[in-house]
């Protein structure tokens, strides 16, 4: 005998074929403005029988039919002989979580704890159902199988659950009869309702469960036990301290800059400025990849990873993804970054960086003004006319005659009347944000917007895995 468990695997199904259903209309004649009006067809989960005519009756004799109406309830559920796999396999797959921070209520980049997940094969099933379609009407009945038929053609595909390492989420619901009037449910009463049956089938999964294990994995190497003066190491025994004797072993002595995807290096403190690519001396734009890496190893295109620590190199935050040499350039290895492991967004994502001088709503390339339309500016606007009442800003901006104010590296947003700033860059906490136009992350510095991860990685602050 097994411990109880319910994982409502069946019952999800259900809840995802009764959603399908939930959106279909009808048209009930026109308005006083002669507008065609569409109902919304409710959705009800009930067997056919008497308790189904009660509940299209709100429990009561006295009130009307409240069509149309669809229904759904199970026919069915068997057990399929043909679909059966190994009932002994077990499939073992290893997770990590994101560290949980309890002060801020927020998930980081930060590794968590790892589990190893021992999924067990599951026993197949088809599940049989019907779906009943109640109308007063033979038009109404004719608008709602028009809209329902043509989306099985042959099949509809469904997911229970989003859980990526649910392995049973996906099947399909497969029209298997259409039942186009049935008048057979006792309703109590002389009313007669015009009834559509289709029936359906779905292969499904039910799935035992799972076993989860803690992995008790290396998160760091100790180099020495014993410090200078041939004492214990406090790195032994305070957890805290042990990241801060880590090893970063990088091609001899090399910075690394990372840029549009793509790295290079050169030797240690020849760039003087990371956004400036003309500091850097003519000698070191031709270092090639080939000779450093094969001193530590083989370098595998898309499996071999580069590690970065941007701000804090003691810290456990890490830009992590994959490289490859690149097809023409032995100088430039091609970089994947790891998507979970760049900073979140602070701040919602701007719709691009402009020149507020330059362009402006229907100017220069920028799409008409509309509600959440956002985006960060690279000039002042206005902010120096403030109390002047003979200016006159440009009409673009204005709202009900009133310049938009603002500053460089302001986000505005227009709100569907007029923009207003709604982040300002007297701001001294760190934000990030995202250009929706570019793709790329910026993070806010205090006094400058600058690429997130990408920019020079001093020696000890980057390393290959091989």
């Amino acid at each position: 005998m097994t411990n109880f468990f319910y994982d409502k695997q069946i019952r999800r199904y259900i809840s995802q074929i009764v959603s399908i259903f939930s959106y279909f209309e009808v048209e009930f004649g026109n308005d006083e403005n002669n507008n065609t009006v569409y109902r919304r067809v409710p959705v009800k989960y009930a067997t056919n029988d008497k308790m189904t005519a009660s509940i299209l009756k709100n429990n009561s004799e006295n009130t009307m039919l409240n069509v149309p109406v669809i229904s759904v309830y199970v026919t069915g559920l068997e057990y399929q002989r043909d679909r059966i796999q190994d009932p002994s396999f077990v499939d073992k797959i290893n997770i990590r979580q994101k560290r949980y921070n309890n002060i801020t209520e927020s998930y980081s980049t930060d590794p968590g704890n790892a589990f190893t997940v021992e999924r067990h094969m599951p026993v197949p099933y088809s599940l049989q159902y019907s779906v009943d379609i109640w109308t007063s009407n033979t038009e109404q009945k004719l608008q709602l199988l028009e809209q329902i038929l043509v989306l099985f053609n042959p099949d509809f595909e469904i997911q229970s659950t989003d859980n990526y390492i649910d392995w049973t989420s996906l099947s399909y619901m497969n029209l298997e009869n259409v039942n186009y009037s049935s008048r057979t449910v006792p309703l109590g009463s002389e009313e007669q309702l015009d009834i559509a049956t289709l029936s359906f089938s779905s292969p499904i999964w039910i799935s035992p469960p799972a076993k989860l294990k803690k992995l008790g994995v290396i998160e760091s190497i100790i180099n020495s036990v014993y410090n200078g003066q041939g004492n214990l190491s406090e790195d032994i025994v305070d957890a805290s301290n042990r990241m801060g004797n880590r090893l970063y072993t990088t091609p001899t002595g090399n910075n690394l800059l990372l840029l549009n995807g793509q790295a290079t290096i050169y030797p240690s403190g020849g760039l003087t400025d990371s956004n400036d690519l003309s500091s850097l001396p003519e000698n070191t734009s031709n270092t090639k990849w080939e000779p450093h890496i094969s001193t530590f190893g083989e370098l595998k295109n898309g499996i071999t990873q580069l590690r970065l620590r941007k701000d804090n190199p003691d810290t456990l935050s890490e830009i992590i993804g994959t490289v490859s040499y690149h097809p023409t350039d032995p100088t430039v290895l091609l970089f994947t970054v790891d998507q979970d492991t760049i900073p979140s967004n602070t701040l919602p994502a701007v719709n691009a960086i402009i020149d507020p001088t330059r362009s402006a709503p229907g100017v220069n390339g920028l799409p008409i003004a509309s509600a959440g339309q956002r985006y960060l500016l690279l000039g002042d606007l206005n902010s120096g006319k403030v109390g002047d009442d003979s200016f006159d800003g440009a009409d673009a901006w204005k709202s009900s005659g009133i310049d938009l104010i603002a500053k460089t590296y302001d986000i505005i947003q227009y709100d569907g009347s007029k923009w207003v700033v709604i982040w300002s860059s007297t701001s001294n906490k760190q934000e990030f944000i995202t250009n929706l136009t570019t793709g790329i992350q910026y993070k806010w510095n205090n006094t400058d917007w600058v690429k997130s991860w990408e920019g020079e990685y001093p020696e000890g602050t980057w390393s290959l895995v091989f």
